[in-house]
């Protein structure tokens, strides 16, 4: 079967060769009875393709035939025979500088055809849209394809209309339409862009569409002109990625700060200007890589969040060994076996933790703020749950201590004497003696009490940074990894107190069960402080903004603000204008009709019927334009006074500034 058969190359010339083939017999055997002399290949500048043979039907001439778009009005096939007088047999035909017609041709027909997207398409489009990434389609393909095709996998939302959608709804001509009074009332307008019309933009009028259309088509574009476009979206600051399968999108590939070729159709030039080569050239396999990025972002920031948090029970017993001069609450061999031997499992288990369910709902990263490390995760580590640790740590130490007749007021300047080999009848707070061997003893058991505490907070620890924002209820404990590495490190822990030898290699002693409880409630503390604070980030998403951000947000409000007195501004000018425009008609119209009645004797004089007309408009605001002009003037004197347009004043100044 002809359709069955794979071809090579691209898919609307595939499927020419398969229509002709069905139509008009083998295609192999008409271009040997119908030799190809002379070519021009198809552009992106052209497009169209032209091709001259010697026909077997015209012995002695040539014949030309061309398909494609030679004019924007039509797209479809024509031929035309050579004279053989000025075109014989051996002709040397120029395509650089074309020596031969290449219009009056004579028209052959059309072929419609379609190439369906993919079913997953509109899908990830839409996912792209939740998760904060603008999908902008640049084709070389007529407007009307171009917006049919993204009306059809969601570039363009249903619903949404076009400028020129508006037009033909509202029947008036394109350029009445002003998509900005439709933006400002945050209604979505869709932009279908003719290179042409790109050609002729500026640099600031592109930004400008840029910024403010969120559903945007470029049709019958060059390929420096999509080159323009991606330069266009790196001036808005985004992260700008490009696909592409043709010569003619290189440049724009090049550009991208991330270029995505088609591995199955791509041209050879475009893998090399790609970051990246699509194995499947499907869309959706883009977006899936988008959240498995994300997904392995979140990943590592929780890895180094959990990490992280136990520097703190392991630095402040060193700092209180220093200034309180306490019995050193936390040795360096119990540090090692906390970063090299129970920390190790857990932090690596959350490599494996599965996407979180708002992944594809957030808007992208800020590059320049949100790093893989920054001021609120160490915040976070250090400043919050790190505490909490530690305070869960010593009260394990004071506790052991405390059973072993050393309150917590005893032991604050304690450490001289407790250290020194030669004082063997230190007194505790109840008065018995202890010597220095005695001492080491209750100190290495609160090296491992200390060692235990933080492997019980720690549990907690794990457990929360499975997920940044949601609640741990929601995600589950699916990842057996992470719950292998729980088991993992309790168990090493216990070996380690446990296991006879280990208070002469390591100093680690046997501890009470009840020594294992005493951090219990602050694991339980750690575990509830993050929900709360998790609840509250999802109640006030805006809380979780930098200060930059803030900034950022308040420059673009004043601006916005300025740009709003500037048009109010020129508003009432132009109102004003009007009104003296109205009233110089209105006054001529006065003076006329005063003149005839001054013949007659029977109105009093123009000055004194104006005065009276404004002054009625005054008092009883009739509505008329006079009246409003007097307004304008007074408010104009007295600007410190607030006065409000009654209904008909606003109703009167819209359809001002419409018109």
């Amino acid at each position: 079967m002809v359709f069955q058969r794979d071809t090579a190359g691209d898919a609307s010339e595939s499927a020419l060769l398969k229509c002709i083939e069905l139509s008009c017999g083998c295609v192999r055997t008409m271009r040997d009875k119908n030799t190809k002399v002379a070519e021009i290949p198809f552009n992106s500048i052209n497009k169209y393709q032209l091709s001259i043979h010697e026909a077997e039907d015209t012995p002695s001439g040539h014949l030309l035939v061309m398909k494609g778009a030679r004019r924007e009005s039509w797209t479809g096939f024509c031929h035309y025979i050579l004279p053989s007088s000025q075109f014989p047999r051996g002709f040397e035909f120029d395509c650089d500088d074309p020596n031969f017609p290449t219009e009056q041709l004579c028209f052959l027909g059309l072929i419609s055809m379609i190439d369906p997207p993919r079913a997953a398409v509109p899908d990830a489009v839409g996912k792209c849209r939740s998760a904060g990434i603008k999908v902008i389609m640049v084709t070389g393909d007529h407007p009307i394809t171009a917006k049919a095709i993204a009306k059809g996998v969601g570039i363009i939302s249903e619903g949404n209309e076009t400028v020129e959608d508006i037009a033909e709804r509202l029947n008036i001509p394109l350029g009445q339409v002003n998509p900005r009074y439709y933006l400002s009332r945050r209604r979505r307008v869709s932009c279908v862009v003719h290179g042409s019309d790109l050609k002729e933009m500026s640099a600031e009028y592109l930004d400008d569409l840029l910024k403010n259309h969120t559903e945007i088509v470029f049709a019958r574009t060059s390929p420096q002109q999509k080159l323009i476009i991606v330069e266009g979206c790196q001036r808005q600051g985004a992260i700008v990625a490009v696909t592409g399968d043709g010569v003619n999108d290189s440049p724009a590939l090049k550009k991208a700060d991330i270029g995505v070729a088609m591995g199955i159709a791509g041209s050879d030039v475009s893998k090399q200007a790609a970051d990246m080569i699509l194995l499947d050239d499907n869309f959706a396999s883009i977006v899936t890589g988008v959240e498995e990025g994300r997904l392995i972002f979140d990943n590592l920031k929780k890895s180094i969040a959990y990490t992280l948090t136990s520097n703190i029970p392991e630095i402040t017993p060193f700092l209180f060994f220093i200034i309180a001069s306490i019995p050193l609450p936390l040795g360096t061999v119990t540090i090692l076996c906390i970063d090299l031997g129970t920390d190790m499992v857990p932090a690596i288990s959350l490599a494996y933790e599965t996407a979180e369910s708002d992944i594809m709902k957030r808007q992208p990263r800020n590059p320049h703020t949100d790093k893989l490390v920054n001021e609120r995760l160490i915040s976070m580590a250090y400043g919050q749950i790190g505490m909490i640790q530690a305070l869960g740590g010593f009260f394990t130490y004071f506790v052991i201590l405390a059973e072993n007749g050393f309150l917590p007021s005893r032991l604050v300047g304690i450490r001289l004497d407790w250290d020194d080999r030669n004082k063997n009848d230190l007194e505790d707070s109840y008065g018995q003696q202890w010597t220095y061997e005695q001492r080491k003893i209750v100190e290495f058991t609160c090296h491992t009490s200390f060692f235990a505490s933080i492997v019980v907070v720690q549990w907690a620890d794990l457990i929360i940074c499975k997920t940044r924002r949601n609640s741990v209820f929601q995600q589950g404990m699916k990842n057996r990894v992470l719950i292998f590495g729980l088991f993992a490190e309790t168990a090493l822990a216990a070996f380690l107190s446990y296991c006879p030898g280990m208070d002469i290699a390591l100093r680690m002693y046997p501890l009470k069960v009840s020594w294992w409880f005493c951090a219990f409630p602050y694991s339980i503390l750690i575990f509830v402080y993050d929900e709360i604070r998790k609840f509250i980030l999802r109640r006030n998403p805006g809380v979780s903004r930098s200060h930059k951000e803030i900034d950022g947000l308040r420059r673009k409000l004043q601006q916005v603000e300025s740009e709003l007195r500037s048009t109010q501004e020129a508003a009432a000018r132009d109102i004003r204008s009007i009104g003296v425009q109205v009233e110089d008609q209105f006054g001529r119209a006065e003076r006329g009709a005063a003149q005839g009645a001054s013949d007659a004797g029977e109105r009093p004089p123009f000055e004194q019927r104006l005065k009276e007309k404004k002054c009625e408009a005054q008092t009883h605001d009739t509505g008329s334009v006079s009246g409003f002009t007097v307004k304008a003037e007074q408010e104009e004197e007295h600007k410190s006074a607030h006065r409000s347009y009654p209904p008909w004043g606003k109703t009167f100044v819209l359809l001002m500034v419409v018109l």
